[in-house]
């Protein structure tokens, strides 16, 4: 499994891969990592991809997600400046274990995020030009927000039509 992301950095939009441990579900705690000062996160909303593709069209790529939910995409705010500062791809600060947390799966018509850095079809045709994407990969799209700092004991909920879809604690 992949997850792909797309996010929101110095007004451009860029791809980003994170490991599968990078997920953070079941409404488990996120815990600050100790190898960095400060935490930010940036809501996010994510695709289930449902079928094997390459190089999809964007008039034909809703056909390619089954699922979404909502997540909350972690970031170390403070190793991030420290790279961007010296040049240097900001991986660790964006693909740390747990960093993205995910919420309950829903249709993909029940729920839609404003401000989102593509649509769901643009990130699917984009990412599916790049590499293959299958069944059970996971794309990511950021919002155009600033990643805004999280404190311990702080709480993330998203709720769709009424309904809590994410919960997470800081810890």
């Amino acid at each position: 499994m992949k997850i792909i992301g797309f996010v929101y950095n110095n007004g451009e939009t860029e791809m980003v891969l994170k490991g599968d441990s990078c997920l953070l579900n079941g409404r488990k705690p996120f815990f600050m990592p100790d190898w960095t000062k400060e935490v930010g996160v940036t809501p996010c909303m994510i695709l289930r991809v449902s079928r094997l593709g390459k190089e999809i069209a964007v008039k034909f790529a809703d056909r390619y997600y089954d699922a979404v939910a909502p997540g909350e995409d972690f970031i170390a705010l403070d190793v991030a400046q420290e790279l961007a500062a010296a040049g240097k791809p900001w991986t660790k600060a964006l693909g740390f274990d747990y960093s993205l947390a995910i919420g309950e799966w829903m249709n993909s018509g029940d729920w839609t995020l404003d401000q989102l850095v593509l649509t769901p079809e643009d990130a699917i045709a984009l990412a599916s030009k790049v590499m293959t994407i299958r069944q059970g990969d996971l794309i990511y799209i950021q919002t155009k927000q600033a990643p805004r700092p999280v404190q311990k004991e702080e709480i993330l909920r998203t709720e769709v039509n009424g309904e809590e879809k994410l919960y997470c604690k800081i810890k």
